[in-house]
């Protein structure tokens, strides 16, 4: 079924930032039609190349229901638990994913590079076996974005078979009656007119599995009851 949700462009505010800065990115995105459910926005930090056990979901945000039309947000997500992280993998280069998600269906997966490294000369020079994460400066590399997109459903059953029920309906009257008319069909969210930026070089291939084409115009819980105009 054709896309319903367009990723138009994704900022990240803040950059460069502390290794303990929130992340904070700011998301427009198009809807075709009216979206009665909601669209589950999450970010995940790669924690390790080796091994998806040491990812984490740094926060989720549900948005909707969703007029159609453009729409642009700030989601902002904590910084990833050191603890968590092996300690060989907290200073170098790993993958942050930004996804969304409809009626538990992913439709797009968002990645981008993010390099933590030392900004003082003698640190860079002799980096401690131990990281210093208060002297780490995290930077998310937005000239070189992935993007996967998936086809989805956006409707489930029921509402299909009353639409096409509804079709079947019509043909019978507009073949027999002697008239008819045809009726016509016409979350902090805020509309905007018009917004995008080019995104588009680090390498890491151990990470790079985690990424998959290059970002163009992408076609594809905890905001409660978000207004959009």
């Amino acid at each position: 079924m054709a896309t319903r949700v367009n990723v138009c462009n994704v900022d990240v505010l803040d950059n460069p930032a502390t290794f303990f800065s929130p992340f904070q990115l700011e998301i427009t995105f198009e809807v075709f039609e009216h979206l009665p459910h909601d669209l589950e926005w999450k970010l995940i930090y790669v924690g390790s190349a080796e091994t998806e056990s040491y990812d984490q979901v740094l926060d989720t945000v549900l948005v909707g229901p969703i007029p159609e039309g453009r729409h642009k947000f700030v989601f902002q997500a904590d910084a990833p638990d050191p603890t968590k992280i092996p300690p060989s993998e907290l200073v170098g280069v790993t993958v942050v994913l930004l996804t969304c998600s409809y009626r538990a269906q992913q439709f797009i997966k968002i990645g981008w590079f993010v390099a933590n490294e030392y900004t003082d000369p003698e640190l860079k020079e002799n980096p401690p076996q131990k990281p210093l994460l208060d002297k780490l400066s995290r930077t998310v590399l937005t000239t070189d974005v992935r993007v996967t997109t998936i086809a989805i459903k956006w409707e489930d059953a029921e509402s299909t078979e009353a639409v096409d029920a509804k079709a079947i309906e019509t043909d019978h009257v507009t073949d027999h009656a002697t008239e008819s008319s045809m009726p016509t069909t016409s979350e902090q969210v805020e509309s905007t007119s018009s917004e995008s930026s080019e995104m588009s070089s680090a390498t890491k291939t151990a990470a790079s599995s985690a990424l998959s084409e290059p970002l163009s115009d992408v076609t594809n819980g905890r905001v409660a009851d978000v207004p959009m105009e």
